[in-house]
Order: C-alpha cells, then sequence, then structure tokens
C-alpha cells in the first residue's frame, strides 16, 4: 500500500494500527468512531464549495485560497493530525500547488472548535521524507508491531478487539 494521509496519523498514533491498516486488515467499517467522524466530514461539506476533494491517493476536506483545511472529530491526537495535514500540504506543494495549513477540531461535546494552523517549512518536508521511509520499512517488515501499554488509550480503537480480546 502507498503511503497515504491515513497511514502518516496512525503511524503517530499507532504503529500496531497503521501496520495493519497498511497491510490491508480493516476493522473501521464496524467502528461507530470511524462513522461519527465520516457524519461530521460530511455535515460540514453539505452545500459547500471545495469540499472533499480527491487527489491520486489522498482526500482533502476542503481547499480554500489560503488554506487546505483538515477536520477532525476531537483533537486527541493533535500530533498525528498535524503530520497528516503536513503530508497533504506537501502532496499539493509536488502539484504546484501551495497553500498553509488548518486543523479544525469539533469537539462533540463542546461548541467551540479549536483551530490549528501549520506551514511547511524545508526542515518539516525532510522530516515528513523521514517518516514516510519509517512507514514503508514498517509496511514491509513481516515482525506486527507491539500492542501498546496503555489500554485506555485504545479503546475507542477501531482495532481495539483485535489487539485486547
Amino acid at each position: 500500500m502507498k503511503v497515504n494521509g491515513t497511514l502518516i496519523n496512525y503511524y503517530f498514533h499507532c504503529k500496531r494500527q497503521c501496520y495493519l491498516f497498511g497491510n490491508r486488515l480493516n476493522l473501521e467499517d464496524n467502528s461507530e468512531n470511524v462513522k461519527i467522524g465520516r457524519a461530521i466530514h460530511e455535515n460540514q461539506a453539505e452545500g459547500k464549495e471545495n469540499s472533499e476533494i480527491s487527489i491520486d491517493n489522498i482526500k482533502i476536506d476542503k481547499l480554500t485560497k489560503e488554506y487546505l483545511v483538515e477536520i477532525k472529530k476531537s483533537d486527541a491526537d493533535l500530533e498525528a493530525s498535524k503530520w497528516q495535514l503536513l503530508y497533504y500540504l506537501r502532496c499539493l506543494e509536488n502539484k504546484g500547488i501551495y497553500r498553509k495549513g488548518k486543523l479544525q477540531c469539533v469537539e462533540k461535546n463542546k461548541s467551540e472548535n479549536k483551530v490549528i494552523y501549520v506551514e511547511l517549512t524545508e526542515d518539516i518536508k525532510i522530516k515528513l521524507d523521514e517518516y514516510i521511509i519509517e512507514i514503508e520499512n514498517l509496511l514491509a517488515g513481516k515482525e506486527l508491531p507491539e500492542v501498546l501499554k496503555n489500554k485506555n488509550s485504545c479503546k475507542k480503537c477501531a482495532y481495539f478487539e483485535y489487539c485486547y480480546i
């Protein structure tokens, strides 16, 4: 599987999840949290231009004149979400499209949105290339990464039952 934004996100969140998804063990269709995330994306995009754009192997939530916007259900793993957004910015830049990044976290129990801004720098591009190589090596490996020690952070994951039961 070619590295995409989802794999970038999973790599930061959980290498085991990245490995399983990247090797085509997809349990997300049964996940209530994934369904909620999709519903949020659909609600945000409804009736709006420049929403849910597919380019090669990525899906962009929204593209404006200034920003590539990524929408997340929560701010539970901002580091993973930021690197996913930076990956999308890099994919666009490779096609001659230059934007800043805007990460919107829609908290399900809060009225406020959390917004984080990112920009692609030369240092970030170098680090992103390193992460892509690490992900490719992880996916090509024969060893399934270890289960995370903090079971509480895994309870909402689509792979929870696979890993812990």
